[in-house]
């Protein structure tokens, strides 16, 4: 089976599941906005229109696979009771992070320090024109910005740009809930989609 044909598969599956969910009922929950028949869900920003019928991006086209999954999942995932643990940590400091850890700092966090590594305005540029603020605590970072990849899954990206000393180090952090909104593999794609709207911009 080719890879679109598996994608349809899954796409066709999800759809099915999510038709059996009360949107009405899970939309404030989950910071979304009822319209009509659909859920409108921002995805760093950008306005996601969510149907039994399907998924579509602000330019009325199917998102890719791993967003598409994301918001699916964060659907399928919503917690029955709100949970309150905001404190940010690290995504290997989640209970179930330990096989996608690797792959998180090798697909997200290496790749922005060294793709950004000198290039501290550029990135602040690349963050604020992906809808990235700055965070209301303050960090000993070079830079420190907060998205919004989801209305309840806030991401923080700190970074240290290269020295005389040191090489740029980026971590990119998710609040403690996010575990319950979303499992490990949908929050790596998170930080993947993250570190490809930087590397996009502008």
């Amino acid at each position: 089976m080719n890879p679109t044909s598996v994608f349809e598969e899954t796409y066709k599956n999800y759809l099915t599941r999510i038709a059996e969910l009360d949107f009405a009922r899970i939309a404030e929950r989950l910071g979304a906005e009822m319209s009509g028949a659909e859920l409108i869900i921002p995805f760093f920003g950008n306005p996601h229109r969510v149907s039994t019928q399907g998924l579509s991006d602000p330019s009325g086209n199917r998102p890719d696979f791993s967003v598409s999954v994301v918001l699916f999942k964060y659907l399928l995932l919503c917690p029955d009771v709100d949970p309150i643990e905001d404190d940010w940590v690290s995504f290997k400091d989640f209970k179930d992070a330990a096989p996608f850890a690797g792959s998180f700092v090798n697909y997200t966090e290496a790749p922005l320090a060294k793709y950004f590594s000198g290039r501290l305005k550029y990135l602040e540029e690349a963050c604020r024109g992906n809808h990235g603020h700055p965070p209301a605590s303050t960090f000993s970072y070079d830079l420190s910005m907060q998205f919004n990849a989801l209305p309840k899954i806030p991401v923080l990206m700190l970074f240290n740009d290269t020295d005389e000393e040191f090489a740029a180090r980026c971590a990119v952090l998710f609040e403690r809930r996010a575990e319950k909104y979303l499992d490990m593999e949908c929050l790596a794609m998170v930080g993947m989609q993250l570190s490809e709207r930087l590397y996009r911009f502008p």
